[in-house]
């Protein structure tokens, strides 16, 4: 038996109309996931940011060492990138306070990545709460105020992390794109893992240390960015003005 649809033309249109809806529905959804994305449960909740709108930021973070991070910074400059974030540890920065003062001078913007290594989730809220106070302390000292932007040290936060690092007028900045250079993995492996890099990301790199093979996979990271076409800023000019959708943290 044989079977026939006979559409008139009122019913193709509307077809037409239900079609393009739900292409343009999904389209926007696909373009939905490069637009900024804070996390958090509630509209009402702090935040913690992972993802920007549109650009790059290059993220280093810094908790021990004393030879990792100039090379890196001398790499910088040769390249001529300015518009670095460096997330610092406390602790760390009381220690180096020459090395402090030249990413101040060289423009780079500073984070704090609490004052010891401690995992947030493990702590209670009065022991995150005395760290960062700690590490502002200190921040303070080298005459570096007005810090916006903080990292979980061991990169693992929750609610209570969110609500403490409020309180104290600092945004949660986590990132999108890992270089796991900390695993030493092969200059190339980390090349690739960075080239792969889209707009809005932010990309997670150190300077303590443990990554030995950072400095050797910076030049040809901002090569092939370049070669890319990205551009490189801070990541408070990522997140000022950008839009924001949810998703939630436990």
């Amino acid at each position: 038996m044989n079977f026939f649809f006979v559409l008139n033309g009122k019913t193709i249109k509307q077809l037409t109309l239900i079609v393009v809806a739900a292409f343009f529905t999904a389209w926007f959804l696909y373009l939905e996931s490069f637009i900024h994305i804070p996390t958090f449960s509630d509209k009402n909740d702090p935040k913690a940011i992972y993802k920007g709108e549109k650009d790059l930021a290059l993220t280093f973070n810094i908790g021990w060492g004393d030879e990792k991070a100039e090379p890196i910074l001398d790499i910088l400059k040769k390249e001529k990138i300015t518009t670095a974030t460096f997330f610092l540890s406390g602790s760390w920065a009381e220690r180096h306070p020459d090395l402090v003062n030249r990413i101040v001078k060289d423009g780079y913007e500073i984070g704090i990545l609490g004052y010891n290594y401690i995992d947030y989730t493990d702590v209670k809220e009065e022991e995150i709460r005395k760290d960062l106070a700690t590490a502002i302390e200190a921040f303070s000292k080298l005459n570096i105020k007005n810090i916006k932007h903080a990292r979980a040290p061991t990169g693992h936060f929750d609610q209570k992390t969110l609500k403490v690092a409020e309180r104290y007028g600092l945004t949660l900045v986590h990132w999108s794109v890992d270089s796991k250079d900390w695993t030493n993995p092969g200059v190339e492996i980390i090349v690739d893992n960075v080239s792969k890099a889209k707009k809005g990301d932010i990309i997670l790199m150190h300077a303590s240390d443990s990554a030995k093979q950072t400095a050797d996979a910076l030049p040809s990271i901002l090569k092939e960015l370049r070669k890319k076409g990205h551009k490189l800023i801070t990541v408070s000019e990522m997140i000022v003005n950008a839009d924001s959708s949810t998703k939630e943290i436990k």
